[in-house]
């Protein structure tokens, strides 16, 4: 069965399949997570199986909430399929917008709430293989570094965030 996610068509918000709502580049609804220590955030690199934006590097986690879950219990089941984390208190930041070209004749035309999490470097990870080949942690002011010298290897949502919301979700730590 494919996966319906919540997106607007006409004006109304409808479940709409997943690829099909890339595809038309349908206003869609989405979550963001970064999982911070201290200054450092953890970043993930997309499993090359991904169907968009395979082997790129983004933030710790994202996807679509299904249609009848909420934002916060959308994020949470994430970090656990996607990185086997539990247990961390979610702090929802802000609600942004973005349209970006995913590749592919896709488009992410997003709604996305975005959480920031807490966490030890020692947090334990089990990084499902069909959602992420690679994760590090990594400094702000690096990784803002890294974003600019090769634009190519991170995801688009990620160099928007960092472009144009890191005050709002990174506060006095924003890399900026």
């Amino acid at each position: 069965m494919s996966e319906m996610i919540p997106a607007w068509v006409n004006g109304d918000l409808q479940p709409v399949e997943k690829l099909e709502a890339h595809r038309k580049g349908l206003r869609h609804k989405a979550i963001s997570v970064f999982v911070m220590d201290g200054d450092r955030v953890l970043i993930q690199r997309r499993a090359l199986g991904k169907y968009h934006t395979p082997g790129l590097w983004a933030n710790t986690c994202c996807t679509h909430p299904h249609w009848d879950e909420s934002q916060e219990a959308c994020a949470a089941r994430r970090l656990t399929e996607e990185l086997g984390i539990t247990g961390l208190k979610l702090d929802h930041r802000d609600r942004v917008e973005y349209r970006a070209d995913v590749g592919g004749g896709l488009i992410e035309h997003e709604v996305v709430d975005i959480f920031v999490a807490r966490a030890g470097a020692d947090l334990p990870l089990a990084p499902n293989p069909d959602e992420v080949m690679d994760v590090k942690w990594i400094a702000l002011p690096d990784l803002a570094r890294a974003v600019t010298a090769q634009p190519e290897a991170y995801t688009p949502w990620l160099r928007i965030y960092l472009d144009q919301h890191s005050e709002s979700i990174f506060g006095t730590l924003s890399p900026a």
